[in-house]
């Protein structure tokens, strides 16, 4: 049988927040959630989100794949699990250095950037209509009390804020983005090949390369610098 969305989001709810009840029945559990979700993070990490299975978490943790599905319904529940457990709990707004918003908001951005690097499969599987933890809502509350003192609205903020996470997942080290014709040594060499084409690229390569960031503090900048604009315009 087949859920229909809604039901398996309400399911996806109860997980995440703590509403569903554990194994009552058979042996004292030696499995939990936490451990489960920990295993597919693992293995996420170590070989990329494809290499995660019901069937492989179970192998690697020595359960059998049924014994899985007393904690998850499937892979999708399953996903839903790693990512809260990967982002981790957020900061709070003292953890965020600096006398303004500003500071404040680029610190989230910082912690935000590193928590994606450190599990580089984080950033796709979090985008789209999905039901969110409490650790990732509570970083989405924090980007809105950071810019509290902007004036901006609150859709105003959470606009931003979805704008800024999306700068970052764009922006993501070239290792895991792979999308610019600079990564990789065969990808220059063609550039230089048909450089009568690309003249701007090539020189660029010529010159000081692609940024390390890929651009993130010059687009974070941009963002921010016209923010400020805003609240001073709107202040004015």
């Amino acid at each position: 049988m087949v859920m229909d969305e809604d039901t398996a989001a309400d399911g996806t709810i109860q997980l995440l927040w703590g509403l569903r009840e554990g194994p009552t029945r058979g042996p004292k559990p030696v499995l939990s959630l936490e451990r489960i979700a920990q295993a597919a993070v693992d293995l996420a990490d170590a070989e990329g989100l494809g290499a995660v299975s019901m069937q492989r978490v179970a192998a690697d943790l020595d359960f059998t794949k049924m014994s899985l599905y007393r904690y998850v319904t499937g892979k999708d529940e399953l996903v839903a699990a790693m990512i809260d457990l990967a982002v981790g709990t957020p900061p709070t707004l003292a953890d965020l250095p600096g006398p303004s918003w500003r500071p404040r908001i680029e610190a989230w951005v910082r912690l935000l950037a590193q928590t994606w690097e450190a599990h580089p499969w984080l950033p796709w599987v979090t985008m789209g209509d999905r039901v969110m933890g409490p650790h990732e809502t509570g970083w989405t509350e924090l980007s809105a009390a950071a810019l509290a003192e902007t004036g901006l609205t609150v859709p105003e903020r959470m606009s931003l804020a979805r704008m800024l996470g999306g700068h970052v997942r764009t922006t993501m080290s070239v290792l895991t983005a792979g999308t610019q014709p600079w990564v990789n040594r065969r990808q220059a060499a063609l550039l230089r090949e048909h450089a009568d084409r690309y003249p701007t690229l090539c020189a660029m390569l010529d010159s000081e390369g692609a940024p390390p960031d890929n651009g993130r503090d010059f687009g974070l900048r941009l963002i921010l610098d016209g923010v400020e604009r805003l609240v001073a315009d709107r202040a004015g």
